[in-house]
């Protein structure tokens, strides 16, 4: 019985079910039924009319409004049905939760507008001349500065929503959802080139190795940080931000507001390279378009800021090396790389959190004169870990046995990603409001930033193009 208690009254637990739970919904497409195509997406747009469509086209005739509509009906039986579970004023959590979608629905419309997201290989489609190159995902930013806002000069508002301000429980929900995108991923670049795959895997381990160790040691011998700050800001900084600090905060148990603060420094500082890497790669790289393809994906620590980052490094560095060198690379395979190396690094989740569950069980938090409990992992390891590896590994095994549903999954993990993607924008809005600076100036958020800018500039970057350069030197694309 207190087992049964315990996975339903876990926000870790139930990020697990209602993400198992949308993934699940979505892959009815490979069976042919359709059970979310009505799902809200938003896409790139200059026309506001034109901006929200249904997913999937067998709903074509649900008009923009009412497929919003119908998305957040949706999302808000569900998340408040999980509510009442967690034992949460469900009033209270309804009324707050309306907010925080209204609110960062709007923020997701306006990131995706054309002269915010376009990057310069869709100026044409969009008929613009010039855009912040910042991809959808700056909805993410939008919606954290919102959250700011509200957060520290809105404070009774702030304080009316508080039963919705769930942070962790909506980002590992996306997570689990992420796991079946990445499977469906992983196939398309096993069928482009399992070289660069190779070359990829190789790359990531031992740039991850160095990073996780070397922001680890800093944070602990020349800023003074306990484990519990600088292994979330050690695995934020070096896989995947976000998504690493919330699984190893996990991991070992941290304090909800350490993974909440690594997470609004890495959104930051992931918009500062997407909009600086690209020209010095174009600069420095045209002639070695996989190291600049590869350098993104280890050096940029967003999924969507590091894709956003290849696809104009690769639209850079394909009009130079045409105009310089007169050599014509076949589109796709810098931004392929990028993506394959990033996929990995994603992977590493999941690992890295039961690697730091085991040593944080046996080594650092173990009392002297008990014996280690296996079930101490267990207890420690983040649950919804599992469904972003079952997700993955589902789609991933079910596409390379039959090649033929890779079309089918993508559209599955498409219509899965509208709801991954409001739950990314929900969890940067939270974020937000409770990122109240002057407590977290007090809790030591600028050493944390300090620390943060040091790596980052100081040799993250540098370390991620040098192996870059050992991994994908004179490796080019073919030509078109």
């Amino acid at each position: 019985m207190d087992n049964e208690r315990y996975i339903l009254k876990s926000e870790d637990w139930m990020a697990l079910w209602i993400g198992l739970f949308l993934f699940i919904l979505s892959i009815g497409k490979l069976a042919g039924i359709d059970i979310l195509g009505w799902a809200a997406n938003i896409s790139v747009w200059t026309s506001l009319s034109k901006a929200v469509t249904p997913v999937s086209a067998d709903f074509a005739g649900i008009s923009p409004l009412t497929s919003i509509f119908l998305t957040f009906l949706f999302l808000l039986v569900v998340m408040t049905a999980g509510a009442k579970l967690l034992g949460y004023d469900i009033k209270k959590y309804a009324m707050s939760f309306v907010v925080i979608f209204v609110i960062s629905y709007i923020s997701l419309l306006i990131g995706f507008y054309a002269h915010i997201a376009a990057t310069p290989n869709t100026f044409k489609k969009f008929g613009i001349t010039w855009s912040l190159n910042l991809t959808g995902e700056s909805g993410f930013i939008i919606a954290l500065i919102a959250g700011l806002i509200i957060g520290n000069f809105f404070t009774n508002f702030s304080r009316k929503i508080q039963e919705a301000i769930r942070p962790e429980w909506y980002i590992k929900t996306a997570i689990v959802i992420l796991g079946g995108a990445l499977g469906v991923q992983a196939v398309d670049a096993l069928s482009l080139a399992s070289a660069v795959m190779f070359r990829g895997l190789c790359a990531i381990v031992e740039a991850y190795l160095i990073y996780w160790a070397v922001v680890y040691y800093i944070a602990r011998r020349y800023f003074g940080f306990s484990r519990e700050w600088a292994a979330p800001l050690a695995s934020g900084i070096s896989i995947c931000g976000v998504s690493a600090a919330i699984a190893t905060g996990g991991a070992i148990k941290a304090r909800p507001v350490i993974p909440i603060m690594v997470s609004s420094l890495v959104v930051v500082f992931a918009v500062v390279e997407l909009l600086v890497l690209p020209f010095i790669g174009q600069h420095f790289l045209y002639r070695e378009p996989m190291v600049a393809g590869a350098w993104m994906g280890l050096a940029v620590k967003t999924d969507g800021a590091a894709v956003a980052s290849g696809a104009i490094m690769e639209s850079l560095i394909r009009a130079k090396a045409l105009a310089v060198d007169g050599v014509n690379y076949k589109d796709g395979w810098i931004l392929m790389t990028s993506t394959t190396v990033k996929i990995f690094i994603d992977v590493f989740i999941g690992i890295w959190a039961f690697v730091l569950a085991f040593i944080w069980c046996s080594f650092i938090e173990c009392t002297p004169g008990e014996k280690f409990r296996p079930g101490q992992i267990w207890e420690r390891f983040p649950k919804f870990v599992i469904g972003y590896v079952l997700t993955f590994l589902f789609l991933l095994l079910l596409c390379v046995w039959h090649s033929q549903l890779i079309g089918p999954a993508k559209a599955a993990t498409g219509e899965a990603n509208v709801f991954r993607q409001l739950f990314f924008a929900m969890t940067f809005f939270t974020i937000g409001v409770v990122s109240n600076f002057k407590k977290l100036w007090e809790e030591g958020i600028g050493k944390l930033a300090a620390i943060y800018v040091l790596c980052l500039f100081g040799f993250i970057i540098w370390v991620g193009l040098l192996i870059s350069w050992i991994f994908f030197h004179g490796v080019k694309p073919p030509l078109a």
